[in-house]
């Protein structure tokens, strides 16, 4: 999550308008300093998103073994048959083999959407995040009296005194507890559209040569 978040960031440069559109001259520039990745890490809501998001990956890889161990047993014991038949299935092994192409794709149906909610869920929270930190840093630019802030990871050096972190940091965490780990209800997609293919690849059925 911080990756991702971070490089949403990163590709703002926060400017506060001190002069007039037409002005001759530009004003001396006040820079300030935010540190994204100390913040992404330390805010009370990055945590408490970060340790929910976990949890509901590591569910659903607990769920994924429980659904796809009897596969891989089964994908074990139709190879063994099969080199027992030469690669020659009869009529009772092809039934099998179709039973298990079937069930796979079964599991796999079951287990794409599961995937697709808890990257949608990801994506949700660093959009909740983001926004409300491209918020947080304006309004304390502008506090500051800054003109530009940049981030701190795109600086050789700064100093101390020019760096807001610790402040926006505060404001952020007052402003924003906690965020919705579960992102809203998407529409129904269009009648023929294909699903993206899940992530937890089930096993392949064996074939015969």
């Amino acid at each position: 999550m911080r990756t991702i978040t971070k490089a949403a960031i990163a590709a703002f440069v926060f400017a506060v308008p001190t002069a007039p559109a037409f002005a001759q001259a530009l004003p001396d520039a006040k820079i300030a300093v935010v540190d994204s990745d100390r913040i992404l890490r330390e805010c009370t809501a990055c945590r408490a998103a970060s340790t929910q998001l976990q949890a509901q990956q590591t569910q659903f890889e607990t769920l994924a073994r429980q659904q796809l161990q009897p596969l891989q047993t089964e994908q074990t014991a139709l190879q063994t048959a099969l080199q027992t038949a030469n690669g020659n299935p009869d009529a009772a092994l092809q039934g099998r083999i179709r039973t298990f192409q079937q069930r796979q794709q079964q599991i796999q149906g079951q287990l794409a959407p599961q995937e697709q909610q808890l990257q949608r869920n990801a994506a949700y929270v660093q959009q909740q995040i983001g926004q409300r930190l491209v918020t947080v840093i304006g309004t304390v630019s502008q506090q500051r009296g800054a003109t530009l802030t940049v981030p701190k990871g795109n600086t050789f050096f700064n100093a101390p005194a020019v760096e807001i972190t610790d402040a926006v940091l505060t404001s952020l965490n007052q402003q924003l507890p906690s965020v919705n780990v579960v992102a809203p209800a998407q529409a129904p997609a269009p009648a023929g559209a294909t699903p993206p293919a899940a992530g937890a690849r089930p096993a392949t059925a064996p074939q015969g040569r």
